[in-house]
């Protein structure tokens, strides 16, 4: 079934994002991710089928091979969620994970191998990103000669706005920047290697991370169309927008109608929803090995 919207009746809901909504239970948290999507800083009204499913069991593939990161994930085996669950199979099943409470940190942290989105304009504009200077002459889509970490804000509403690295260390401090630096490098570096066997570049990568007591996590979603950019190797040139297995198709059915981007988001077609949804599950498929598991 498509899920546009999640309430379960009886359990708290605590927040209701662009995707995903949370629910409170007690000792751990429920997130559920939903089928809508976003673009432009615009939920659009269409559901995209099996989306989220592919976050959420993309995540929780990815939180099992990240190991040696400590995470906040318990489970996605809708079998061992709790008693008071267990109605709501239909809605949850195959979509939803139970995690552990964390702090937030109040920064989103980037890790990109390749120039794009938002580095690729800041770069046309500066030389750089982030306050970081990058060679001359790379084009859209080109490889950095390292992997460069660009933390931003993270916003309740519109874009995250790009920070510098003495920013970022003064909102967190010192020490947990500089962990927070290495290890989302690390998890991308990692990530985007074991892509690479699959024929998958990850362009880029965003991860979230919370505090439980003294412990860091890293928390939300990991490596998913959504929060990192992945593009096909064999199609992949330095010069232009490589096709992606993402929401790609909706931006550029958007941008071709002519939509202002500030009113409400028009209803998308039939063939842009299904290209959509069988992108991201290729992604799911071709990168992990394993069948989109039916809920």
């Amino acid at each position: 079934m498509d899920l546009l919207q999640c309430d379960l009746p009886g359990i708290k809901k605590l927040t209701s994002g662009k995707v995903r909504e949370v629910f409170d239970l007690g000792e751990s948290l429920l997130l559920v991710a939903t089928d809508r999507i976003s673009a432009f800083d615009r939920v659009l009204p269409s559901a995209i089928p099996r989306k989220g499913e592919v976050l959420t069991q993309m995540s929780a593939y990815w939180f099992e091979t990240l190991d040696f990161v400590p995470n906040h994930f318990l489970t996605a085996n809708f079998a061992s969620f709790p008693a008071e669950l267990q109605p709501f199979r239909a809605e949850l099943s195959g979509r939803s994970m139970l995690v552990r409470k964390t702090r937030p940190l109040p920064v989103e942290c980037v890790a990109r191998g390749y120039l794009a989105g938002s580095a690729w304009k800041e770069y046309q504009e500066t030389g750089g990103v982030c306050g970081q200077e990058l060679p001359p002459g790379l084009l859209q889509a080109s490889r950095l000669p390292a992997t460069l970490f660009t933390p931003a804000t993270k916003e309740e509403s519109g874009h995250d706005e790009n920070i510098t690295p003495r920013k970022f260390r003064a909102i967190l401090g010192d020490e947990l920047a500089h962990e927070v630096r290495a290890r989302s490098v690390e998890l991308y570096d990692y990530g985007r290697a074991k892509a690479a066997a699959a024929g998958i570049i990850v362009a880029d990568a965003k991860f979230e991370f919370g505090m439980d007591g003294d412990e860091l996590l890293l928390i939300g979603e990991c490596l998913t169309p959504d929060s990192s950019r992945f593009w096909p190797e064999e199609s992949c040139r330095p010069g232009g927008s490589p096709p992606s297995y993402d929401k790609q198709f909706v931006r550029d059915y958007l941008e071709a109608l002519g939509w202002d981007k500030t009113s409400p988001a028009p209803e998308l077609p039939p063939d842009v929803i299904r290209r959509t949804s069988d992108k991201y599950v290729e992604a799911f498929e071709k990168l992990t090995g394993r069948r989109l598991s039916v809920s």
